[in-house]
């Protein structure tokens, strides 16, 4: 039996092509809030002979990510945890996308750390939009509250949001938000490594996804400033989860990997205004 992979923001995007790329050593199971999405992807990964499951989970719901745990564990030994579900600065309000983005990381990495077997890994998916706001902009001395007392972290999240425009607020929130997700593999590394479990993020840049189309309007700019001037194909960044993902790369954790075709290293920061 193969061991298994979930994959958190599954039904389409990057999700959905890392479980074809991952599908001939994993059985796959992905996860989403659209069931029918859901339904779809499953059938596109079947036809092509993955083996494949859906199992519909909010991420931001505890109990939610919790019963998804179970599931996968009954499944078999899960061995790869692929966290790409979240929301972009148009897909929901500013405390959304918090929880779903920010909230959504803290319940998928503790409810699988006493999931995933020996030598598998939980790759956590930022943004480059994580690396462009400035230092002094991120509420980062208030993230420990995380691990502590979720609830008041989220307060002091969106303590920090609120204090610009609001027409500002939901992109400052997923900017905040996936800083967040980097912080959060890299101070955990080492609890993970206990378990024999390795931890990293992956900040993508601009990929050809539906998230990406709804907000092409603002990010044609950062394309024509990048190194590689065009967005990226989701079988790349796909690939890269593969390679990741194996044990090969077993001294690799508690990193984050900027995969953006070169638009942090080319200056892309001025573009950014908060």
């Amino acid at each position: 039996m193969k061991e298994i992979c979930v994959i958190t923001g599954g039904g389409s995007g990057m999700g959905l092509a890392a479980a074809k790329e991952l599908g001939d050593e994993y059985q796959i199971l992905i996860t989403g809030r659209t069931i029918e999405k859901l339904q779809a992807a499953v059938e596109d990964l079947k036809m092509k002979g993955i083996e494949a499951e859906g199992f519909p989970c909010d991420v931001s719901d505890r109990i939610a990510v919790e019963r998804l745990a179970e599931y996968a564990s009954n499944m078999g030994n899960i061995k790869v945890v692929i966290h790409a579900a979240g929301l972009s600065p148009n897909m929901g309000s500013a405390e959304t996308i918090m929880r779903i983005n920010a909230v959504g990381t803290v319940n998928v990495n503790e409810v699988f750390y006493g999931k995933v077997i020996q030598n598998g890994c939980i790759i956590n998916v930022s943004s480059m939009s994580g690396h462009l706001v400035p230092k002094m902009v991120m509420p980062s001395e208030k993230y420990s509250l995380s691990t502590t007392n979720i609830e008041l972290f989220l307060k002091k999240m969106m303590n920090r949001v609120s204090l610009f425009p609001k027409k500002h607020q939901s992109g400052i929130s997923y900017s905040i938000s996936k800083n967040f997700v980097i912080w959060y593999a890299q101070m955990h590394a080492e609890k993970f490594a206990e378990r024999g479990i390795r931890v990293f993020s992956i900040s993508p840049g601009l990929f050809e996804t539906p998230m990406a189309d709804a907000e092409r309007e603002l990010s044609q700019g950062f394309v024509e400033k990048c190194a590689i001037k065009r967005y990226g194909r989701v079988e790349e960044i796909a690939y890269l989860f593969k390679v990741l993902s194996n044990e090969k790369a077993g001294y690799l954790t508690g990193i984050d990997i900027l995969c953006d075709g070169g638009c942090i290293a080319s200056g892309t920061k001025g573009l950014l205004k908060v």
